[in-house]
């Protein structure tokens, strides 16, 4: 078998429409080249999401490596303003472009190639393992959840991850993600007295709430940061009534506010916090506020330490920069890893990531493969 070309494998990856949840061909075509190059592969397919556990070497093994990574893509956007076919794959001066080029077939792409040639040109006393999902854009419960849970019913374990999104802000081999903020949305229903807007004593208004407490929400300052997290922030992101007229005071009034905290707060302490804030409003204005809190990521940190310097020496050997660990971003897969042993981030620039016209530099991809497989000979060495 030849050596895996990894911008080839990502342009038929790119070819394969997997907009979320929709498999597209994405796992079919993985699975196909980790078979033949000699992985155990089996799918643990979940609701409507399609997943692929691939594994070389014995199950169970004391020093298994393991990569995670997703062929689902987000939506195409308004297509008439590609100027390259968005399943396309095509080349122009030095750039591939196509929905998941960045984020992240190519990911998948190099750390597919490096571990099918490694396993092959330098059999390891140990197991390699990938996970890869169709769900990580979407809801992410059917997705990398459902690999883990595979694994657990299944002995399988990984001693170390590395998940393969693009980390790097805008030169290759800047920075790898040590953990992520947590996310969380909280969505609040004031409910009012419907009337004249000419009679506001008569009415109950619900905006009036609304925009006080959207208000102190934003302005409170949660925290000042931690040792390894920026600080906390949160952001109202909307605020409806759905009221079109200009002489009625509506009866209702709805809001959204999401959330990124570190390590300083949790999920349900945050939560608390904002129900003891609304139920102080709804006290104050005489009005009845509903709120409705999703928690879809906690914060985490992998300690700087055995693996963080594994992947910051691979990455300066082959970038000649040393990468700063960061914890910056949004959520990824790495916060359900994390749960099962120590995870890191490394990946490619991610400028384009969500854009029309998505791209990635040719050149980065083999590089990225190049990084990959000098991980995999450091940590068997």
């Amino acid at each position: 078998m030849t050596s895996i070309d990894p911008a080839r494998l990502t342009a038929d990856l790119i070819r394969c429409p997997s907009v979320t949840p929709v498999e597209g061909g994405a796992l079919v075509l993985l699975e196909k080249l980790l078979t033949e190059g000699g992985f155990t592969c089996s799918r643990a397919d979940r609701g409507e999401v399609s997943n692929l556990f691939a594994r070389w070497g014995d199950k169970g093994h004391a020093r298994t490596f393991g990569f995670n990574g997703h062929t689902d893509v987000v939506p195409l956007g308004d297509e008439a303003a590609w100027t390259m076919p968005p399943f396309g794959a095509e080349e122009k001066d030095g750039f591939m472009y196509g929905r998941g080029t960045t984020d992240m077939k190519s990911g998948v792409a190099a750390f597919a190639a490096a571990a099918i040639d490694f396993v092959r040109d330098t059999p390891p006393d140990g197991a390699v393992i990938l996970t890869i999902t169709g769900d990580e854009e979407g809801e992410s419960v059917d997705g990398t959840t459902a690999l883990l849970d595979y694994m657990a019913a299944e002995g399988e374990a990984m001693t170390a991850c590395l998940v393969g999104e693009p980390t790097c802000p805008d030169t290759m081999g800047e920075m790898i993600k040590i953990g992520r903020r947590g996310s969380m949305t909280a969505r609040f229903t004031v409910t009012g007295i419907q009337g004249h807007s000419a009679y506001p004593h008569r009415a109950n208004n619900p905006l009036n709430a609304m925009v006080r407490l959207m208000d102190y929400l934003a302005s409170y300052e949660l925290d000042k940061g931690t040792d390894h997290f920026d600080a906390s922030t949160l952001a109202v992101v909307t605020i409806d009534t759905g009221n079109s007229a200009t002489n009625v005071i509506p009866a209702q009034a709805k809001s959204t506010v999401n959330i990124r905290f570190n390590d300083a707060h949790s999920g349900a302490s945050l939560t608390r916090w904002i129900e003891d804030e609304a139920a102080k409003a709804a006290t104050k204005f005489d009005l009845k506020i509903e709120v409705n809190t999703r928690v879809s990521g906690e914060s985490f940190i992998t300690p700087p330490g055995p693996l963080s310097d594994l992947v910051a020496t691979a990455v300066e050997a082959e970038c000649g920069v040393r990468p700063e660990l960061s914890t910056t971003g949004g959520t990824s897969d790495a916060r359900f890893v994390k749960h099962h042993c120590p995870v890191v981030e490394f990946g490619l620039v991610g400028r384009t990531m969500h854009q029309v016209d998505e791209r990635v530099e040719v050149a980065q991809i083999h590089q990225l493969k190049a990084i990959y497989s000098r991980i995999l000979t450091d940590y068997f060495a």
